[in-house]
């Protein structure tokens, strides 16, 4: 179990001030300047050895993506830029960072944007986020007035302006780069890549695109060392991390714990067990809507971190775990889902355009049982040839939570087709 004084986001259930001065009693903006007089070298190598991985669903080691941008200037001026667009279906990590402890954010894109060499960062929140957008902006004020950001931010010797700009509420500006054309004023529509952000992004200038949780975890990192942070978590999985719990528990909650746990002992521990006992589980989508469904007993000895959940053809994404209990249709679930993809596509890649409108009708008649036996293995097949071969990963978002929905739970599919065939619909699917 994580101790108190190992977490990094003091704050996160907003039970202290998160104004300047509470943020600097808890140890933030604690000689900043200091942090950024060790140079650009020592940040970057500290966040390598560190063994943070992107925070915001792909797990990308964040000291080797930050090492990408150039380390001289050809006269263009280089970008951070903060993915703070949190659309995932069950992920609301993020957004408790900017509604209570903003100061680690506003810290950590200081820190990190000087390692890359930039003087401007903009964070991109998304256009849902209204409360949380007026307590960053103020945060942000605060940082200006007391000397933090803005010529010579926080005494450093560097010069640093940060800008907040929200969204209208699109899922498809979450993914970097069309994130980066919405942020230019144009439609939020992925580029193709190469090139790639750290050659040409925003405004055709280097630029690097982290989440919210990566960059707000930095200075703490900088500050304990990176030994502290591989403390935590097995290999190449290290750190402690948010994990965003929803749906069947009884206690739905954010909370930060140390990478690699078990997923068991998280929900025992911290949302007071599932909803009518472990044994009612039925399934749990461990890293938001995008990634596909581990059944109860692949859950029993799940452990949350990038690899174990890749080995079972999951994913740990943005830890936001959705749980399901044996009242779940978890054909309607993972359909509704479906209807998301659908709604949220940009048109941009005829695969996704057309496949997610097509998965989804198929879906609809097997929630009703509707559907030919044989419709089962043709929807998979569907599956493949929009995974994959789309500009982003939009596609295989919507083509996973089905695929893991055919590989865990063909036979509930196949019986509530058998069932309307034979007139005896279950009570389920007559609803």
């Amino acid at each position: 179990m994580l101790a108190d004084q190992d977490r990094i986001f003091t704050n996160i259930y907003g039970m202290h001030e998160r104004t300047l001065k509470g943020a600097q009693q808890r140890g933030h903006w604690d000689g900043t300047a200091n942090i950024i007089k060790k140079g650009r070298e020592w940040i970057i190598d500290e966040m390598k050895k560190s063994g943070l991985r992107g925070r915001g669903g792909a797990g990308f080691p964040t000291g080797l993506k930050w090492s990408f941008m150039p380390k001289e200037s050809d006269g263009r001026p280089s970008y951070l830029v903060i993915n703070a667009d949190e659309s995932e279906p069950g992920t609301c990590k993020d957004r408790e960072i900017m509604r209570h402890d903003p100061h680690t954010l506003i810290e950590g894109a200081l820190i990190a944007s000087f390692a890359m060499n930039a003087n401007t960062c903009y964070i991109y929140i998304r256009g849902e986020f209204i409360r949380e957008r007026e307590a960053l902006q103020a945060a942000i004020d605060e940082a200006y007035d007391a000397g933090l950001l803005g010529k010579n931010a926080a005494k450093s010797g560097w010069d640093f302006d940060l800008f907040l700009s929200h969204g209208a509420g699109a899922y498809i500006c979450g993914e970097e780069t069309a994130l980066l054309e919405s942020l230019e004023g144009k439609k939020g529509m992925p580029r193709m890549k190469p090139p790639f952000p750290a050659g040409a992004g925003l405004y055709g200038c280097p630029t690097t695109v982290n989440n919210v949780e990566s960059i707000a975890v930095v200075p703490t990192i900088l500050r304990r060392g990176a030994e502290w942070f591989t403390g935590f978590g097995r290999p190449n999985n290290a750190g402690t991390k948010l994990f965003a719990f929803s749906g069947h528990v009884n206690n739905p909650c954010v909370v930060e714990d140390a990478m690699s746990t078990p997923l068991r002992e998280l929900i025992d521990r911290h949302c007071g067990g599932v909803r009518g006992g472990w044994d009612n589980l039925k399934a749990v989508i461990p890293g938001g809507a995008s990634v596909p469904l581990l059944p109860k007993d692949m859950c029993d000895e799940a452990i949350m971190d990038f690899d174990w959940l890749r080995e079972q053809r999951s994913g740990l994404g943005t830890a936001a775990v959705i749980v399901m209990d044996q009242n779940t249709d978890v054909i309607k679930a993972i359909w509704r889902l479906a209807a998301f993809y659908k709604h949220e596509s940009c048109g941009q890649c005829t695969p996704c355009r057309e496949g997610t409108g097509w998965m989804m009708r198929v879906m609809d008649r097997l929630v009703k049982g509707e559907a030919e036996v044989e419709e089962i293995d043709m929807l998979l097949d569907v599956t493949k040839q929009v995974e994959g071969h789309t500009i982003c990963a939009l596609g295989d978002a919507a083509a996973w939570p089905i695929q893991g929905l055919i590989r865990h739970f063909r036979d509930e599919i196949e019986d509530r087709i058998k069932h309307k065939r034979t007139g005896r619909v279950s009570a389920v699917a007559a609803e």
